[in-house]
């Protein structure tokens, strides 16, 4: 074996895991469309429809993203009328963003998303259970 072997692509995890997620959200992109979502406002609507009011800072903690990443996508849902954003009354420190009527009505309208992305992807839903756990085990969640 080469010690150069290490530096093949073949030889790197990371580039499977950087591909698949790239071409996963590829496939949101049209589904997305359909609900004027970008993939990171769907995964934070997701958590908002979850929780209905959570702090800024947990929604970053939860989708593991900075609130550099973070605060244009939540601002840009609120300009959309979907949340509201507010300082809370308690800690003036702490935003707190809340779900509005119209964020929930595209609850309705987002549900069958993940059915069809099932459909888009040539996994077994056991391949896909399996997978799942193993990546959440690679950031560290379970």
């Amino acid at each position: 074996m080469d010690k150069y072997d290490v530096l093949k692509l073949d030889n790197q995890l990371c580039f499977p895991l950087y591909a698949a997620s790239r071409e996963v959200v590829k496939k949101y992109h049209p589904l997305l469309s359909r609900l004027d979502l970008t993939y990171t406002q769907y995964i934070t609507m997701m958590v908002m429809w979850e929780r209905r009011e959570i702090s800024a800072k947990e929604i970053g903690e939860r989708l593991l993203l900075d609130s550099g990443t973070l605060t244009p996508v939540l601002r840009s849902l609120e300009k959309k009328g979907l949340i509201t954003r507010k300082r809370a009354d308690s800690d003036e420190r702490v935003l707190l963003c809340t779900v509005t009527p119209a964020g929930m009505e595209l609850r309705e309208q987002a549900v069958g998303i993940p059915t069809e992305l099932a459909g888009c992807v040539a996994l077994s839903p056991e391949e896909a259970r399996s997978l799942y756990h193993l990546l959440y085990k690679l950031l560290g969640r379970e």
